[in-house]
This record gives structure tokens, C-alpha cells and sequence, in this order.
């Protein structure tokens, strides 16, 4: 019997992996357990940078007008997804990183970067600006999790499904995980990492767990 494929991922990421989910033939689960919500920032005097770093496709479609003083920098995007959102918004991409943070900011030595970013996020040792905020979302109950795989794609969602399934007892669950760190912060269930860190991928990968 194939497993659901349950999605953890706020909105409207959670919608398009359930789509893809959907796209296969399999069945999806939705357990969204962050909101994103837009916070007000102020832009700074875009001359102090020399390009933008972007870690999430939220940042972009959060940062409301202030964006538009920035629009001339270039754009270091960490992952495929958050270079289509920039590009979408006219912005122009430098390059694609896929791996973290931290690698794109080794990769632009000797750039000023402006990290815009979500509130709950790892330090980078660059200048950075909050413009938006992912809210934990209650969760009653997650006992609908098991005997499913579990596409996990951030460490703070991993570390909080540890702590639910640990609360709820859930078993029998199966971990697709972004990346090794995501596959490090969450529960000690079998599972495996994608092996390119993008939703198509890791989509791909809950398939062959779900057998």
C-alpha cells in the first residue's frame, strides 16, 4: 500500500507541492504548521550594497514597495524557487546558490549584501532587514501523520515536527528531507535527502519513500 505524502510547508508553497503530489497520482496531506505574515521595514540607502541576498521566494513576495528602491541591485538567491520569485518581481539574478545562506555569502566576497529575510532565521554576518514573519500555526492533533512520508523543507518546521510527533506519539512516519540540516533537526525516523535541494526533487523523493 503507497504512503500519503503529507506537506508541511506554509502557504502557497503547501498548495503547489500538494499539486505536484496530486500531479502523480498519490495521495496528499496538508499539515501547513507556519503562517506567513508581511512585517512593515524601511528600506535603507541602497548605495551601502552591492546586491541583495535572498534565502526564501517569502521575502520577495513580502516586501511590499519598499523593494522598489532596491530593485537595481543584483540578486544572490539561494535555491531555484527564490530565483523564479525575484525574477518574477523584475529583479535581476547575479546567481543561483544551492545550498544555504552562509555558502552564498562565501561565494560574494567582497560584496556588501542586504539580507532580506524572515524574523526566525540563522545569522549570516551580513547586514540584514526582517520583512516578514512565519507564525507557528496550532496544531491540535498530528496523529493524521501516521504511516505517511513527511516532505519536510526547513529546519525550524523539522525541529517543530519533532516536537509534535513526539507530544502526539505518532510512529510509522518516513522523513523527505530538503537538506542534510532539515534532515538533522527533525525527528529519528527513516528517511533520506533530496538530492538537489528543490521541491520538484524532493517531491520526487517522498514518491519512492511512499513505496
Amino acid at each position: 500500500m503507497t504512503r500519503p505524502l503529507a506537506v508541511l510547508r506554509p502557504e502557497p508553497g503547501n498548495a503547489a507541492t500538494v499539486a505536484r503530489i496530486e500531479a502523480l497520482g498519490l495521495t496528499a496531506i496538508r499539515l501547513p504548521l507556519f503562517a506567513i505574515r508581511t512585517l512593515a521595514w524601511t528600506a535603507p540607502d541602497p548605495s551601502g550594497f552591492d546586491a541583495l541576498l535572498l534565502t526564501s521566494a517569502n521575502a520577495v513576495r513580502h516586501a511590499g514597495p519598499q523593494l522598489e528602491s532596491l530593485r537595481h541591485l543584483p540578486v544572490m538567491a539561494v535555491g531555484a524557487a527564490t530565483a523564479s520569485a525575484a525574477r518574477a518581481a523584475g529583479l535581476r539574478i547575479a546567481a543561483v546558490g544551492t545550498a544555504d545562506a552562509a555558502a552564498a555569502v562565501r561565494a560574494s566576497t567582497g560584496k556588501r549584501l542586504l539580507h532580506l529575510a524572515g524574523r526566525d532565521r540563522a545569522a549570516t554576518g551580513v547586514a540584514a532587514i526582517t520583512v516578514y514573519a512565519a507564525d507557528p500555526v496550532p496544531v491540535p492533533s498530528c496523529a493524521m501523520l501516521a504511516g505517511s512520508v513527511v516532505l519536510v523543507h526547513s529546519a525550524r518546521a523539522a525541529a517543530r515536527l519533532a516536537d509534535l510527533v513526539a507530544r502526539d506519539g505518532v510512529t510509522d512516519l518516513r522523513i523527505a528531507a530538503l537538506s542534510a540540516a532539515v534532515r538533522a533537526a527533525g525527528p529519528h525516523c527513516p528517511g533520506a535527502v533530496a538530492g538537489w535541494p528543490d521541491d520538484a526533487t524532493l517531491v520526487a523523493l517522498a514518491a519512492r519513500l511512499a513505496d
